[in-house]
């Protein structure tokens, strides 16, 4: 959020970024009639008044509410909303994954990092997946399949991927970056791909750190691995596309959704706080 809200100019006292599925109570613009719901861009806020065609920019824009075909309308937010895209066009046109092939994903349970495994499992993919609680690991290696799943607070990662990753690793979905990453690059194998989503282990540093981490240039170099971060933005034309493909995925019953639920918008912050100090599973929904 440090990262958006810098780049994005939000000061202290702002409304923080965020987006929601709302109701429209009053319209004078007939692309939303009244009653008619909208996924906002428009932060944390319970009521909202805007001329939705003058929003601009990804993070502030009002639009109709994607046809879900009966999912419920949090999917929106979730595996058929930013969310959802970020792990299918992060892993599908940053990793390329191909049929036999093994990827690695940490922050496993989290929103992006489930969808990232199971979208990888369609792709006829061997899924590692790591994770920081005992009950996520069952989650996603009972529930969503994973073909391995750890706790990365109770295991040796090095010992783990040499003993779980005997072919190495081809593409590896990173959440965290740290150590972590650092670890998962040197058993890389030839052609890795390696998508940077997030870097979870940095989100508490102040914004004039330098957030350096250990880097193997030399493994890089040789092994001729890809490194790429992303915005979900830059496939912006094809969102309509990745929606369809989710939602089609979800109720084909090969994509399973876990969502966690906060009741009330004065309990948003809190909301926000246990994601960060990963106490949710899932997508995490505050419902007013």
């Amino acid at each position: 959020m440090r990262a958006f809200g810098n780049r994005d100019k939000v000061n202290v006292g702002d409304t923080m970024l965020g987006s929601q599925v709302a109701l429209v109570l009053k319209s004078r613009n007939s692309k939303y009639p009244e009653g008619s719901k909208v996924l906002a861009y428009v932060g944390w806020r319970d009521h909202t008044i805007c001329n939705p065609d003058k929003l601009k920019g990804m993070y502030s824009m009002v639009l109709p509410l994607p046809d879900l075909k009966g999912l419920p309308d949090s999917y929106a937010l979730g595996p058929c909303g930013m969310t959802g895209l970020t792990a299918y066009f992060g892993l599908l046109k940053i990793c390329e994954p191909k049929k036999g092939e093994l990827v690695v994903v940490n922050s496993a349970a989290g929103a992006v990092g489930s969808l990232v495994g199971q979208i990888a499992k369609i792709k006829g993919c061997k899924v590692v997946g790591f994770a920081g609680s005992d009950e996520k690991v069952n989650w996603i290696k009972e529930d969503l399949q994973f073909n391995f799943a750890f706790n990365y607070k109770q295991v040796h990662l090095d010992s783990i991927l040499k003993k779980f990753c005997l072919e190495g690793i081809d593409c590896y979905y990173d959440n965290v970056g740290g150590e972590f990453s650092y670890t998962v690059l040197k058993n890389m194998n030839m052609f890795g791909r390696v998508a940077l989503s997030g870097s979870l282990s940095q989100y508490n540093n102040g914004l004039n750190a330098e957030n350096k981490i250990p880097f193997d240039y030399f493994n890089l170099v040789c092994k001729q691995i890809k490194m790429e971060g992303f915005n979900t933005s830059r496939w912006v034309a094809d969102f309509e596309d990745g929606v369809k493909q989710m939602a089609t995925w979800i109720h084909e019953g090969k994509i399973i959704v876990r969502e966690t639920h906060t009741k009330g918008f004065e309990n948003m912050a809190q909301a926000f706080i246990d994601l960060l100090e990963g106490k949710s599973i899932g997508k995490s929904i505050v419902v007013l």
